[in-house]
């Protein structure tokens, strides 16, 4: 049975939503959950395109969350699913933003609020490392050496040289 245009927002509104509610650490986080519901899951968009979508969305100027959610959006459902998208994107941390200044003295001396965020970098770190490896290994199996050759000089030219990014990705395309 086919989806219809309303169903498939909905489910992106929500989806989006629930990734960004869910999530702690930035974009690389939130493209690893992308990548587990549209193209795991849901089969919106396929592995190939979810790498040309995450590339696109680093490259980009502003959040790589949002930056993903307007191009996954796009994809998707056209305008109106990138709308969609974005708005299920920034809503959870616009209002956690909004409730946290409201109370900001109490929660900037707390220890317990310290010590459960000094725990989730690592979470954090953890996730982005799952991430390198997962689209890492793609490359790998698609057997094309000179995708490796780039992705090695581009690691070592970020690591060893201090490379900025944006020259990287200029070079890469």
């Amino acid at each position: 049975m086919k989806e219809t245009k309303g169903t498939i927002l909905k489910k992106l509104f929500f989806s989006t939503l629930y990734i960004s509610a869910f999530t702690f650490g930035g974009g690389f986080v939130i493209i690893t959950f992308m990548k587990r519901k549209f193209v795991d899951e849901l089969h919106w968009i396929d592995m190939t395109e979810m790498l040309d979508l995450t590339a696109l969305a680093q490259s980009s100027p502003g959040a790589i969350a949002v930056n993903a959610a307007i191009l996954v959006g796009w994809r998707v459902a056209g305008l109106m699913g990138m709308l969609i998208a974005v708005l299920g994107t920034i809503l959870p941390p616009m209002l956690i933003l909004s409730v946290i200044s409201l109370c900001y003295q109490a929660f900037a001396s707390n220890l317990y609020v310290a010590l459960i965020l000094k725990g989730m970098q690592a979470g954090v770190a953890a996730v982005i490392l799952d991430v390198v490896c997962g689209l890492g290994s793609n490359v790998i199996k698609q057997k094309r050496p000179i995708l490796l050759v780039i992705m090695a000089v581009a690691f070592l030219a970020n690591m060893v040289w201090k490379v900025n990014v944006v020259y990287i990705i200029l070079a890469s395309a």
